[in-house]
């Protein structure tokens, strides 16, 4: 009975693979520069390379913007530090 109501029917999304990546947590004290560039363009190519592969595939980034050097930059840039965090990880998008 119960095979003829589908409870164990397969769920094809359930059952593709996943595949996740990340980059490291950006600390937001300065611009982005060249190592920023790298390690987000391999993750990127990474998801993309799985996703064609058929998996469901996440790319996960993200910034820290807490800390003493957060402070320590902010005030030299003459910013209060939330001000400041939320100028600086724009630049991170």
């Amino acid at each position: 009975m119960l095979l003829k109501l589908n409870f164990y029917k397969e769920d094809k999304k359930l059952s593709k693979k996943t595949f996740y990546v990340t980059t490291p947590i950006y600390y937001v004290n300065a611009e982005p520069h060249i190592g920023h560039a790298y390690t987000t363009v391999i993750a990127d190519f990474l998801t993309r390379w799985h996703r064609l592969a058929g998996y469901d595939s996440y790319f996960l980034t993200g910034t820290d913007e807490h800390g003493e050097k957060i402070w320590q930059a902010a005030q030299r840039a003459e910013e209060e530090p939330q001000a400041f965090v939320d100028r600086v990880s724009t630049r991170f998008k």
